[in-house]
């Protein structure tokens, strides 16, 4: 089988049938279908591609139609399924990763936007000593700083000593369906770059000491991917297209939209006694 690239450990899956060593189940959310896998065991996570961790997709067709309150369900939905993925109190980091410049490319640095951020009220007013504390980096990209943001996160890691890092990116994904209307968790970290193919210094516990849990929206398809997967066996060995990405046409409302969810859930998640509504207050 040639090589076909999504970063979403749902497709992995399907992709590959039955693994021993790999469990899933669905299930719903505030309406909303979320399918969970568990990578169990080093020679599943070989075949899949993915490291032994939990990955949950969360399928969000209501917030697309527009549906009267399919916002606050998505935002319900993937802050409750995050929450057991967190540490359950200590300062939190929010990484937006991703390059301002490019649509596809901007979930990350557009969801730091609509996150709340607390620490310097914590610290400094008593008042606000009932929220947890969340800081937020954007760290931008190598060739606008000049520095890896896998560097940049691990030195200020090392710097503020959180509990937990939650980084959140754009991906890929093997089926032009898919795009713009998943969101991906996962405790097993990221790689910045990987979803088109710029493989960078990996975000996770092992490179940086703490837990890392990963919120990533698909937002394009490899060429090479999309052709072989429309042809199947039919496809040639020399398929092109490898250099090539496919993204949706609305993509630049679809990405807002989902960004401005994940925003509005990674903070839910972080300081659950505050509601969407208060948090559109907060962060709008």
């Amino acid at each position: 089988m040639r090589s076909i690239r999504t970063d979403l450990a749902q497709e992995a899956h399907q992709l590959h049938g039955e693994v021993d060593g790999v469990d899933s189940r669905e299930m719903t959310c505030e309406g909303y279908e979320a399918h969970v896998v568990q990578v169990r065991t080093a020679q599943a996570a070989q075949t899949l591609g993915k490291p032994v961790g939990t990955y949950v997709t969360v399928e969000l067709d209501g917030l697309l139609r527009r549906e009267e309150d399919g916002f606050s369900r998505a935002v319900e939905a993937v802050a409750g399924l995050l929450t057991p993925m967190l540490p359950g109190k200590g300062l939190a980091l929010v990484v937006g990763l991703g390059n301002r410049a490019m649509t596809p490319d901007v979930v990350g640095p557009k969801a730091v936007d609509f996150t709340l951020v607390t620490r310097h009220l914590v610290e400094a007013l008593p008042q606000f000593s009932h929220l947890r504390p969340v800081a937020a980096l954007v760290p931008g990209v190598l060739g606008t700083t000049g520095m890896e943001s896998g560097a940049v996160v691990e030195a200020l890691v090392e710097r503020l000593h959180p509990a937990c890092v939650l980084a959140i990116d754009a991906l890929a994904a093997r089926s032009v369906e898919r795009l713009c209307r998943t969101v991906q968790l996962s405790d097993t970290g990221i790689v910045p770059g990987s979803g088109v193919g710029n493989h960078r210094q990996g975000l996770n516990r092992e490179t940086l000491g703490v837990p890392v849990v990963s919120l990533g929206v698909p937002t394009v398809v490899d060429g090479a991917t999309l052709i072989q997967d429309l042809l199947g066996e039919h496809t040639p060995a020399d398929v092109p297209g490898r250099d090539l990405f496919v993204t949706p046409r609305e993509v630049d409302s679809r990405v807002a939209d989902l960004s401005r969810v994940l925003g509005y859930a990674v903070s839910r998640a972080l300081n659950p006694s505050l509601r969407v509504e208060e948090l559109t207050m907060l962060v709008e």
